[in-house]
């Protein structure tokens, strides 16, 4: 007997991403950080001793865990080949055409023959609403005991209301983070809702960087 094949969503711990959280199945949640880089090579000994022994602190002070997440992935040049192609149909300069055009094949060559390749770096920031044991070993999320009388509407102010609680207790543990970074020398912007369903659905979709780039006409 063939056996039904299960939708993507189901191996997908998340359930929703609203105000900048993500939401996952077990009541977690997850806030993103974007994180700049830092060339430490280029700095001198006193600063490299200096920067390691601030993030060296800022580890030793997190009471929580905290997942460093390395996003690698070829760089994709054609939307701006794209750009300079529409650019160089109004220019009526001859001499200048064909400079254009010169760069355009020139960066295509290169890119063709060498893989250029962004790096972005984030720090994810988890919290889990606190268990109450359970008898028989069990465990439930500490949320308010809803009654069977008990409308839909209540249903749902109690679990909007644990929501507002549980995220302040993020945020204070995303204000750690971002201290920590700050004092490490790193520049910390937060991924709001549209920007963390953007990061997941390229994870999630790695070939549609391969769809062809429209010209505009």
């Amino acid at each position: 007997m063939a056996v039904a094949a299960k939708p993507t969503q189901e191996f997908v711990p998340i359930e929703d991403v609203r105000d900048g959280v993500v939401i996952l199945k077990d009541g977690g949640l997850r806030a993103i950080l974007l994180v700049s880089s830092l060339n430490f090579s280029l700095k001198s000994e006193d600063e490299k001793t200096a920067i390691l022994l601030q993030f060296q602190d800022f580890l030793n002070s997190l009471d929580f865990s905290l997942q460093i997440f390395v996003q690698s992935r070829k760089h994709d040049i054609r939307p701006y080949l794209a750009l300079l192609e529409n650019q160089k149909k109004n220019i009526t300069n001859d001499l200048l055409k064909i400079q254009i055009q010169e760069y355009v094949e020139f960066i295509r060559a290169f890119t063709e023959s060498t893989n250029v390749m962004t790096k972005n770096f984030f720090a994810v920031v988890p919290y889990t609403p606190a268990l109450l044991q359970m008898k028989g070993g069990g465990v439930v999320q500490k949320i308010p005991f809803l009654s069977k009388k008990q409308s839909t509407q209540t249903v749902s102010e109690n679990k909007e209301e644990a929501f507002e609680e549980n995220r302040s207790q993020l945020e204070q543990r995303l204000a750690v983070v971002e201290q920590g970074l700050a004092r490490s020398g790193l520049r910390v912007v937060r991924l709001g809702t549209e920007e963390i369903i953007e990061l997941f659905y390229k994870i999630m979709n790695p070939g549609e960087t391969e769809k062809p780039i429209q010209l505009q006409t």
